[in-house]
C-alpha cells in the first residue's frame, strides 16, 4: 500500500500559521516541518493549539496568516476533500447504520474512486488493520479498540500521503491503549512513506510512537526534537515537566557547580553565567537512595509503592525531591532523615534566560 502523492520529500509544512477566532489567537505563528514518512506528535495540554494545528492541515479551519503545505502543494485554501489526507478523531465517527466494509468504503466513494477498485481497497485496509474478519459487522457489534481500527482502516483506504490522528486512543482503557500503541507502531512500519501527525496530551503515547515531538503550550510551539532529546536534554522547564516527570530545583550557579541550600552539586554549567539563578532538572528514576555523588540530605515526606518501585518524596532545603527507587523491602519511614544522590551527567541545568513564554 503506497502513500498518496504528496510530492517532494516533505510531508507537511506549517509556514507561519496563525489561527484566530475573533481577537482570540488559538495558534500563533507555527513553523514546523513533518518529513515524508515521519511520525510527528503534537504534545501539549488542553488549549495549547495542537488540535487546531491538525485541523488546519485537514482543512477544517482557515489560517488568518501563513500557509499549510502538503508535499510541494499549498493547500491553505483547498477544501478538505481535495487535500488527500486521512483523519481519525477521538469519537471514531463511524456510521452506525453501515457495516464495517461500507464505513471503510465511504471515503473512496466520496472521492469517486473506480467502483471496481473499491472492494479491493477496502479489503486491503481491513487486512492491514487486522479487521478483515469483521467486514460484515456493524459498529455496535465491535469493541472500542475494534472501532478504532475500523476508523484507521477508513482513513487508510484512500491511500493518503498524510494521516492525521486526533487523540485516537483517549476513549480506550489502559490495557487496550497499550495494545493499540503497539499496533500503531507496527502500522507505521508498513507505511514508510505516509507522514503521520499525531495529536495527544499523553506523554507515553508521544514517547512510544513519535520520531519527533513538537511540544506546544498557549498556542505556540515551545520545543521540538526526538523523544530522547526532549527527555534527556530539555530546553525549558515546561518541556522538562511535560515530557516525562522531572525534579525542577532552583539553584545558584557557580563555576562547574551549583548550590541547593547548603549542598554544592557538580553539574555541567556551560553557557550559564556564574552567580545566576537557574533550574536543575533531574529525572526521578536517576535519583538514588544512599550516599553517592551529589548527595542531597533531607526528610522523607511521603512514600508511594508503585509495584516495581517506590516513589520517595524527600524535603531538601525547602524543595520536595522525587526519587524512584527499586522496590524496597523496608522503605524509609515518614520523617526519617535520608540521603539521595545523582550522577553529574544525569542532570541538566536550565538557564533562566531560556524562557517558556
Amino acid at each position: 500500500m503506497s502513500g498518496g502523492d504528496v510530492g517532494g520529500g516533505v510531508g507537511i509544512r506549517f509556514d507561519g500559521v496563525s489561527v484566530a477566532y475573533g481577537s482570540h489567537t488559538v495558534l500563533d505563528s507555527l513553523d514546523l516541518t513533518v518529513e515524508r514518512g515521519e511520525v510527528m506528535a503534537l504534545l501539549g495540554p488542553s488549549g495549547s493549539g495542537k488540535t487546531t494545528a491538525l485541523r488546519a492541515v485537514a482543512g477544517f479551519v482557515t489560517p488568518v496568516r501563513g500557509r499549510v503545505l502538503i508535499g510541494d502543494r499549498d493547500v491553505t485554501d483547498l477544501p478538505p476533500h481535495r487535500r488527500g489526507v486521512g483523519m481519525v478523531v477521538q469519537s471514531y465517527a463511524l456510521f452506525p447504520h453501515m457495516r464495517v466494509e461500507d464505513n471503510v468504503a465511504f471515503g473512496l466513494k466520496a472521492q469517486k474512486a473506480e467502483k471496481t477498485a473499491i472492494p479491493g481497497r477496502v479489503a486491503e485496509a481491513l487486512e492491514m488493520t487486522g479487521m478483515a474478519a469483521y467486514a460484515k459487522r456493524y459498529p455496535r457489534e465491535l469493541s472500542g479498540g475494534q472501532q478504532q481500527r475500523v476508523a484507521i482502516a477508513r482513513a487508510l483506504a484512500i491511500r493518503p500521503g498524510v494521516l492525521l490522528l486526533d487523540e485516537p486512543l483517549s476513549a480506550l482503557d489502559a490495557q487496550l491503549r497499550s495494545g493499540m500503541l503497539a499496533e500503531l507502531a507496527s502500522l507505521h512500519r508498513e507505511l514508510p512513506d505516509v507522514s503521520i501527525l499525531y495529536v495527544t496530551h499523553d506523554q507515553v503515547e508521544a514517547l512510544t510512537l513519535a520520531d519527533r515531538i513538537a511540544v506546544m503550550d498557549k498556542a505556540r510551539l515551545r520545543d521540538c526534537g526526538t523523544p530522547q532529546e526532549l527527555y534527556r536534554s530539555p530546553r525549558t522547564e515546561f518541556t522538562a515537566s511535560f515530557v516525562g516527570n522531572a525534579n525542577l530545583l532552583p539553584v545558584r550557579v557557580g563555576s562547574g557547580q551549583v548550590r541547593l541550600g547548603e549542598a554544592e552539586l557538580t553539574v555541567d554549567t556551560a553557557g550559564v553565567v556564574a552567580g545566576a539563578t537557574a533550574t536543575l532538572c533531574v529525572r526521578p528514576h536517576l535519583v538514588g537512595l544512599g550516599e553517592g555523588a551529589n548527595a542531597l540530605r533531607g526528610t522523607v515526606a511521603e512514600v508511594q509503592w508503585r509495584g516495581a518501585t517506590h516513589r520517595l518524596y524527600v524535603d531538601v532545603a525547602g524543595q520536595r525531591v522525587k526519587a524512584d527507587v527499586r522496590e524496597l523491602r523496608v522503605p524509609p519511614a515518614l520523617g526519617e532523615q535520608v540521603v539521595l544522590h545523582f550522577a553529574p551527567e544525569d542532570a541538566v541545568l536550565l538557564s533562566a534566560g531560556v524562557s517558556d513564554e
